[in-house]
């Protein structure tokens, strides 16, 4: 299957709507930490410092998810106003590695703010070698999921206007709402199941429990390898790729 990908367009996109984002319009990598960091100060505020460390490794997560929910208008506008799919529907470049190039320039416009929690991560001595790998792991697969979710967003809208509202408010239900800044025992059972329903959820519960802040709880690794197989699938078919 790897050998299939075009890497090489993957890896050029990635860098294009990665790396040059953040050069040309720093202003867009600022709105993108705004919601994270707010609620990292938040929640240092409210609670007196007792729960900072929830919402630093739950930040990590906010900030993949809030990036790569938002991007749904990204995908939308190459889509419809751009019609950049459409050019690239005669090309050697399939729709899945069209895919994996916006989800990796999502991973990629995440690592100054990455950078920025690690800083805070360090500062409060959470890190050790196997946390770090086990967290990026996570990380990984959540921006995997994120993305293929804007995609099905993306691919549903019929007209671009709409999509920056429905991005928008998916961005905060998703990444405020799911246990990322404080403990998810606080939620009855039945609160975790359906907040389960956004890859989010299983991914800061995971991450509690790697960083030792609240118990493991190990199902919410198959429901999040679960839900990211399946919106990929969904992300993959809703992808229009054929010529107009």
């Amino acid at each position: 299957m790897v050998s299939a990908l075009n890497l090489k367009f993957i890896f050029l996109l990635a860098w294009y709507y990665g790396f040059n984002t953040i050069l040309r319009g720093p202003s867009y990598l600022v709105a993108s930490l705004s919601t994270p960091l707010t609620l990292l100060f938040l929640v240092y505020i409210l609670s007196h410092g007792a729960f900072v460390s929830y919402a630093v490794v739950g930040g990590f997560t906010a900030l993949i998810s809030t990036i790569s929910l938002s991007s749904a208008g990204d995908a939308a506008f190459l889509r419809l106003q751009l019609r950049f799919q459409d050019l690239l529907v005669a090309t050697e470049v399939g729709p899945t590695d069209y895919m994996l190039g916006l989800t990796l320039a999502y991973l990629v416009f995440s690592l100054p703010g990455i950078a920025i929690y690690a800083v805070f991560g360090a500062y409060l001595h959470l890190f050790t070698i196997i946390n770090s790998l086990e967290l990026t792991g996570l990380l990984v697969i959540l921006v995997i999921a994120t993305a293929s979710f804007s995609f099905i967003i993306s691919g549903l809208i019929k007209h671009v206007r709409n999509v920056w509202g429905i991005a928008g408010i998916l961005s905060i239900v998703m990444t405020v709402l799911p246990p990322t800044s404080y403990p998810y025992t606080f939620l009855p059972n039945w609160g975790i199941w359906a907040l389960s329903l956004s890859p989010t959820t299983p991914t800061a519960i995971l991450a509690q429990g790697i960083f030792s802040l609240s118990p493991m709880y190990p199902i919410m690794i198959v429901i999040l390898l679960s839900e990211t197989v399946l919106f990929f699938v969904l992300a993959r078919y809703l992808t229009r790729w054929r010529e107009v």
